[in-house]
């Protein structure tokens, strides 16, 4: 067995799942990247599809017009890791959102091409943008992440050692042993038997920086 496979199997795996429009995730998914550097996790990012999760629910005009092209990014992430593998994932997730998030751009053709370019993924995958057939992969990966904590939360969703858990929802992202005390806390309280929610008003919008 070779040094970095050994590392691989002492950590503990953790998987997340995501929607690529969902500001809050994109922040918990580098908090997350931070704790993987202060303790000893290997994360795995999945996708989860907010347009599946509101489609019969009551929301606003505006969200759901918001959610009107929700599928498409989330279809493009589905699509690479089919053909490339679940390696991928990460990396264009990290490409869309630094995209979407940090420089505000609207998820269209060009922003996707863009970041499948800079991955050195096959611009064609950006068909799947408006290609249904993938889906069902996306509720079946969905329903994997989701089942675990119920229909009313959204994205994220971390499952860890049997314990799954909506959140954190937190602003800033934590770096540094900052993000590695959270995460001990965090699996403190998701693990405790009979613990179901721990919240507080927000008083301001994601923090980036």
């Amino acid at each position: 067995m070779s040094a970095a496979t050994h590392e691989t199997t002492e950590r503990t795996p953790v998987d997340f799942w995501f929607d690529p429009l969902c500001p809050w995730a994109w922040l918990t998914s580098r908090w997350l990247l931070e704790v993987g550097k202060a303790r000893r996790i290997a994360p795995s990012f999945h996708v989860m599809s907010l347009a599946y999760l509101n489609e019969d629910k009551e929301i606003s005009d505006d969200y759901r017009k918001f959610l009107e092209h929700a599928w498409e990014p989330v279809r493009v992430v589905t699509a690479a890791a089919d053909a490339e593998g679940a390696d991928v994932v990460l990396p264009l997730y990290t490409a869309m959102g630094n995209r979407i998030h940090l420089e505000g751009r609207r998820a269209d053709r060009a922003l996707i091409e863009e970041s499948l370019q800079e991955v050195g993924l096959p611009v064609g995958l950006a068909d799947a943008m408006t290609d249904p057939s993938y889906d069902d992969d996306i509720r079946k990966s969905h329903h994997l992440g989701m089942d675990q904590v119920g229909q009313e939360v959204g994205t994220p969703v971390i499952s860890v050692d049997g314990v799954a858990f909506f959140g954190p929802v937190v602003t800033p992202a934590p770096k540094g042993e900052a993000a590695g005390k959270l995460w001990d806390g965090v699996l403190l309280v998701a693990g405790t038997p009979g613990f179901y929610e721990l919240k507080r008003s927000r008083e301001k919008g994601p923090d980036f920086g």
